[in-house]
């Protein structure tokens, strides 16, 4: 991972912050608005965000996680891994499916690998974010399995949500079967929920939506929502300071326009149809007085050939087109096809100079930046009365609320707004004053912080909390079979516990065992073992994390292929000598048997029988006794590796501890191994394995002298210079069936 740029030079102790912001097109320069629906005010939020909160001493470091994107259709800066955005803050860009840019409805199949892919961020960085912050439903899901692997509290903000979407597109007359189709409405929905049950803190930016909005989710929990007004870049938003300046907007916007001195009616939005700009253009065109005497401006995004882009974007701009054709509107109506984000705040300008008005009729607007823009440079503003405009207009009284579905009370409203000359500089006087008082970044900032300061007290005291993972900051790992390696001896358990509490805190511990979770957990809770900071268990199928046993999805995901697991238990019904352990051991991905040596074939031939019936399972044999059919994929020594590239741990810094055939996987390779002195007889055909030391002793005694062997609590010593002596050859024996 690459270094922070001027990292060196912040505070120690600040806090690490990380924001999730997954769809659109994310960077910090020149932030393409309304280049189509994914790229709109979340994009520019969170970015300011990120600065904002680099620049209060009180953080250490920001960084802001999106999806690495290599397309030819969109900018090279997109492909950047890091993007520096102030000391301390940059913008990190992780794979997240295909190379291509894909709109956000589309992701959802690509989350999970996100998710992995940030955990191996935190753990290049070897230190876990204090908070993790998500943005929209995609992020929310992503950031609820990374923060319960690592034990962090989630923040989240919704920004739009799937409830009031749907709602307000079947009030505009779309169907519900077309809604899910456009929109993947429930996997969505199902997505907020799943947030919403994990966040420790909502961040809400209007109390209607906090009591309004989230009250229709089954997860509503008003007491974990908290309302904080986002912030608005004051230094570069305000009114008209001196004389007009030709600049190039400016004369874009006139060259539409017969008598550009009217009044101009603004809307500023992505070309999507939640934006309502079809109601607006109508509106305008149908109060004929109001087309009489005002202009009207809609800039809608930055296009150059409309038939080629997206479905969504290019249906919204034909319509609008086909619009001011149909009421003919030539010379009154202003549609520019670029726009710079330095233009934005000279528009809002042009528009107070001619006493204009800005306008933003969306279906529904959870916050509504554009409003607050429009009021920090003294333009009044007629809104949609939904969400954000009701909180913004409460605090600046700097316009009037609308029926977005109304078009005919919409154009009355404009009309008034322009009509009264008092009543529009005291609309600009209070829009100026409102901002300045309630939406700057430094105030955001300072109530955002206080609010995580809570949320991290809480986390910290709750008994409930899930402790705080310890990988992160792990650079090597113990991991030890539980029966016959881990336990045996309590005078051994007793010295291998205090030397792993005493352990510096970047000494990993790992159990890998045969048992499922729930008795892997019982057994060690008996013995008094430290809680381990990863289980992998039923032979490898399962991986859990911390306390709190937080299973590890994407494992399972993983060793899914080619597993049939109904055919596989009918194939070996056909075979004698195995019969099924009780119901208790069979899991998902594992299917367990006891072994009736003088009737079962070996293992050789229980393959050879499942390849013949195209089936595909790894069969492993232990203890003599026990035949386990695992996933192809899956296996205590694959888990193994699996954690080794997820938690960058390179394989000298794993210690792996064994005593039976289900262990060899795991004690062959580059890690480090010990095999204890009660182990089978099966694993001394390892004694030829350079990084691999028998022990003299048992259970876990043999665990000890292979920490002592190794200095593995120290600087570690792989000892591959020395040539251990071959072992006696292990002699017949029935285990020899496994082969």
């Amino acid at each position: 991972m690459a270094d922070l740029n001027g990292s060196a030079s912040r505070p120690p102790g600040g806090k690490y912050l990380l924001l999730l912001s997954v769809h659109g097109l994310v960077r910090g320069e020149n932030i393409e608005l309304g280049r189509d629906a994914d790229t709109g005010g979340q994009v520019k939020y969170v970015v300011e965000l990120a600065r904002a909160l680099g620049a209060d001493p009180r953080v250490d470091r920001v960084d802001l996680i999106t999806r690495r994107i290599e397309d030819k259709r969109i900018d090279a800066s997109y492909m950047r891994a890091v993007e520096p955005l102030a000391p301390g803050v940059q913008i990190v860009r992780l794979p997240c499916g295909p190379r291509r840019y894909l709109r956000k409805e589309t992701l959802w199949p690509h989350l999970d690998g996100l998710a992995d892919q940030i955990i191996q961020h935190v753990a290049a960085a070897r230190r876990p974010p204090d908070v993790i912050h998500s943005h929209y439903a995609d992020a929310g899901y992503v950031g609820a399995r990374v923060a319960a692997i690592l034990g962090v509290p989630l923040i989240h903000t919704g920004h739009s949500l799937g409830r009031v979407k749907r709602e307000r597109l079947l009030g505009s007359g779309k169907a519900d079967a077309q809604i899910e189709q456009d929109y993947n409405m429930i996997q969505r929905v199902e997505a907020e929920e799943l947030t919403l049950d994990a966040a420790a803190l909502v961040i809400a930016s209007t109390q209607q939506e906090r009591d309004e909005q989230y009250a229709l989710y089954d997860n509503h929990q008003p007491r974990r929502i908290r309302v904080i007004p986002p912030g608005v870049e004051l230094d570069r938003f305000h009114p008209p300071d001196g004389p007009a300046v030709r600049l190039p907007i400016v004369e874009e916007l006139e060259r539409f326009l017969k008598e550009p001195a009217k009044p101009m009616i603004v809307a500023l939005s992505r070309p999507d149809e939640r934006k309502n700009l079809r109601t607006l253009v109508r509106a305008y065109a149908e109060r004929r007085e109001l087309s009489e005497v005002a202009n009207l401006v809609v800039i809608a995004g930055n296009r150059d050939d409309v038939a080629e882009m997206e479905h969504g974007p290019r249906q919204v701009l034909t319509e609008l087109l086909l619009d001011i054709d149909r009421y003919d509107l030539y010379g009154k109506v202003a549609y520019p096809k670029h726009h710079r984000p330095e233009d934005v705040p000279e528009v809002y300008r042009a528009a107070a100079r001619t006493h204009g008005v800005f306008v933003n009729p969306a279906l529904t607007e959870p916050f509504g930046l554009t409003l607050i823009e429009a009021a920090a440079s003294g333009l009044p503003v007629v809104a949609t009365a939904d969400g954000g405009p009701r909180d913004i207009l409460a605090n600046c009284r700097n316009g009037v609320l609308v029926d977005a579905l109304d078009g005919e009370a919409m154009g009355t409203a404009i009309l008034r707004a322009l009509s009264d000359r008092k009543r529009w500089r005291a609309w600009s006087r209070n829009g100026v004053r409102g901002t300045r008082r309630v939406y700057s970044w430094p105030r955001h900032v300072d109530q955002y912080l206080s609010a995580v300061e809570r949320v991290l007290e809480r986390w910290q005291r709750a008994d409930t909390a899930p402790k705080r993972s310890r990988l992160p900051r792990v650079d090597r790992l113990l991991v030890c079979d539980i029966d016959n390696t881990l336990l045996g001896d309590r005078g051994g358990v007793e010295e291998l516990a205090r030397r792993l509490r005493s352990a510096p805190g970047h000494v990993g511990f790992a159990v890998a065992t045969g048992r499922r979770i729930e008795s892997a957990r019982r057994v060690l809770k008996e013995w008094r073992v430290p809680p381990p900071d990863v289980l992998v268990t039923a032979v490898g199928t399962e991986i859990y994390y911390g306390p709190e046993a937080v299973p590890d999805e994407s494992w399972q995901r993983h060793i899914d292929y080619r597993w049939d697991r109904d055919n596989l238990l009918l194939a070996v019904k056909e075979l004698p000598g195995l019969v099924p352990q009780a119901q208790t051991e069979q899991r998902r991905h594992k299917i367990s048997f006891n072994v009736d040596l003088t009737k079962a074939p070996m293992v050789r031939e229980i393959r050879q029988h499942l390849r013949q019936h195209d089936l595909h399972a790894n069969v492993v044999f232990s203890h003599g006794k026990y035949l386990d059919l695992l996933p192809l994929r899956a296996s205590k020594g694959t888990a193994i590796r699996y954690l080794s590239i997820k938690w960058k741990l390179p394989p000298e810094r794993m210690l792996i501890a064994g005593d039976s055939g289900n262990d060899e996987e795991m004690l062959r390779g580059d890690m480090l191994g010990v095999v204890v002195a009660n182990h089978s007889a099966e694993l001394d055909r390892l004694r030829d394995h350079g990084r691999l030391h028998f022990a003299d002793k048992s259970y876990a005694w043999g665990v000890i002298e292979g920490l002592e062997y190794f200095d593995f609590l120290g600087d570690i010593d792989t000892h591959d210079d020395e040539c251990f002596p071959p072992g006696a050859p292990a002699g017949e024996h029935r285990e020899g069936w496994r082969q």
